[in-house]
């Protein structure tokens, strides 16, 4: 009855159903199958619900959307430009620098994308650059932001594996650092072989200074929030909170520009992204709870460990498994489909949980850049009004430094474990 269940569940998924219809029909006839009282469904659903850590889903995405309508990320530009500009590739370095530093507040791949990216694409194409270009390095930068804290998929992670939310946070600083790096890097050679625009000099301390003081209390939110995690003065839900507030403080008092009409956006954009993830982690929950009924992830667990007999070999399967399911699949269900059933048998070959964390969460946002359903390819395009085939021809290039990262996180754990073991 499992393997029907997953079956029909692709079958309607290749079909063009919505995911969540395509996860909901099957669970329902299996209840009604199963002679199961149909108040099973309400419990289940209402039941993946009642979880403090998804508290903190919503109220990172407020942070973002409200940043964006307060014009917080026009000042993040405006910094980052003054001091990277002058680097090999100009606006495409301050591309990078930028998601880095927007990342550390938004959580969210999309609303880098959505938000910073139209200033970015706009940028770089009135400086001279090619569309298909500036989409491409704002797509592969974007890839940080669930990463580097705060991030929602990593809270999603956490709260499916009850796994230390903390501690997943924390393991994700380093990989996004090491991943900006790769990125500027590729970026200084494209841009140093094509020969593009960049500041004609280098910024004196004094410009340096005028630009950062109006984006220092910007820049200051993933500081409070991070070492506030760290002193153990807030789990990373009450962490959400005071972002909020520090947010509407500094978009209120300092930078002036958040009006009624401005909260009224975020908080409705909010809603609207809260409710499409939240209906997924619900459905998602019945679904994961036949599975484990049905014995499934026990049953893989045993297939799995036939074929590994090493962590690392271990590993390397679930780095395909996890690329491929971020191929068809958005990152929330594909979190709580996918690593309920190989998150187990890893764990129990002695593969870290934290560690695990941090490689399915980056295999599945290099998902929203490969197709068919690369959602940060569809919104780039429709920003820099390219063709899906133009904006993947100049992304090429960029997946090296991200595959290069994901093979340096999942073959030197310690990396990535060297934070979170400051908590331990």
């Amino acid at each position: 009855m499992g393997i029907a269940l997953i079956a029909i569940f692709l079958a309607l998924f290749v079909l063009g159903f919505p995911v969540v219809y395509a996860i909901l029909i099957p669970a329902i006839g299996y209840v009604l199958i199963e002679g199961l009282p149909l108040g099973l469904l309400t419990q289940r659903v209402t039941y993946a619900l009642d979880s403090f850590p998804l508290v903190a889903v919503p109220i990172f995405i407020f942070v973002g959307n409200l940043m964006n309508s307060a014009g917080v990320t026009d000042r993040i530009f405006r910094f980052a430009d003054t001091l990277v500009g002058r680097l090999p590739g100009g606006l495409a370095q301050v591309n990078i620098f930028s998601s880095l530093i927007f990342s550390g507040m938004s959580g969210a791949a999309l609303a880098d994308v959505g938000g910073l990216g139209r200033i970015e694409i706009a940028a770089m194409r009135k400086r001279g650059f090619a569309a298909p270009f500036a989409g491409a390095v704002t797509a592969a930068s974007a890839v940080v932001g669930p990463i580097f804290p705060p991030s929602i998929p990593l809270i999603v992670y956490g709260s499916v594996t009850s796994v230390s939310i903390v501690q997943l946070l924390l393991a994700g600083i380093v990989p996004a650092l090491i991943c900006i790096v790769l990125l500027m890097i590729t970026t200084a050679i494209l841009a140093i072989v094509h020969k593009m625009p960049r500041s004609d000099r280098a910024p004196t301390l004094r410009e340096i200074g005028v630009d950062l003081l109006p984006a220092l209390p910007a820049l200051f939110a993933p500081v409070l929030m991070i070492s506030g995690m760290l002193l153990g003065l807030f789990t990373p839900t009450e962490a959400a909170a005071v972002t909020v507030v520090y947010v509407l403080l500094i978009s209120g008092l300092f930078y002036r520009e958040l009006t009624w009409p401005h909260l009224w956006n975020a908080m409705l954009m909010t809603v609207r992204s809260t409710s499409a993830i939240l209906i997924i982690v619900a459905v998602a929950s019945l679904f994961g709870w036949i599975l484990a009924v049905e014995q499934i992830p026990q049953d893989f667990a045993r297939w799995i460990l036939q074929f590994a007999d090493s962590p690392m070999a271990l590993l390397i399967i679930a780095n395909l498994i996890f690329f491929i399911a971020g191929m068809f699949l958005d990152s929330t269900t594909a979190t709580l489909l996918v690593v309920p059933v190989i998150a187990p048998p890893l764990v129990l070959a002695g593969v870290d949980p934290v560690h695990l964390g941090i490689i399915v969460i980056f295999n599945l946002m290099l998902g929203l850049l490969t197709p068919p359903m690369g959602l940060s390819l569809f919104l780039i395009c429709d920003i820099a009004k390219i063709t899906l085939r133009q904006l993947l021809r100049a992304l090429l290039p960029f997946y090296v430094p991200l595959l290069v990262t994901l093979a340096i996180i999942t073959f030197h754990a310690d990396l990535v474990l060297w934070l979170p073991g400051l908590l331990r």
